[in-house]
């Protein structure tokens, strides 16, 4: 009998927490992009053998208390070590999506300010292994600031000032080979 108490105790506090992670779950923090899916290839459109121009992106489940967005898109499997193609901070938490084709200026449209890439451009610098298959990360980071960040800033700098202010991260990831 004590036995049988004992398990319906301690399975209550189980099934709480069970239910809080499923529900969670449910509004998970996640990066999506209409032009392909996690895991898959980038279409060509969006590389250096296209038109170079950003995918598409949007996002949902944003943490509660988000203030701003950043993100990086990189390739951890260039031959130098990881090269990126993409630095975006202070993206206005009131947007939930990026179109296709973002402008490659300082402070593009949709509000925010572009970092440089290892391309030393401002904005989204497509996907252009030498060789081989490669993978393209695309994080974004719900922060509980805004940076002080001039734009050109690199990733180093926005990785460094987001320290601490990190709410979640959502990521998306694209492969490419050139044809």
């Amino acid at each position: 009998m004590t036995t049988i108490r004992t398990l319906r105790k301690s399975a209550l506090p189980l099934a709480c927490c069970l239910a809080l992670a499923l529900a969670a779950s449910a509004h998970a923090f996640e990066l999506k992009s209409s032009a392909f899916r996690h895991g898959s290839e980038i279409p060509q459109l969006y590389t250096c053998q296209g038109k170079d121009i950003s995918p598409p992106l949007a996002w949902s489940g944003v943490p509660a208390g988000t203030r701003s967005l950043a993100l990086i898109c990189e390739d951890p499997d260039a031959p130098i070590g990881t090269w990126v193609h993409w630095v975006y901070y202070n993206i206005p938490v009131t947007l939930t999506a990026l179109p296709e084709a973002m402008p490659k200026t300082e402070r593009p449209a949709p509000g925010g300010i572009h970092g440089k890439s290892s391309f030393k451009d401002f904005g989204y610098g497509g996907p252009c292994p030498p060789w081989g298959t490669h993978r393209y990360y695309f994080r974004l980071y719900a922060l509980d600031t805004s940076l002080t960040l001039e734009p050109g800033a690199t990733k180093k700098d926005m990785l460094k000032a987001i320290q601490g202010h990190v709410l979640g991260t959502a990521e998306l990831m694209g492969t490419y080979k050139k044809k």
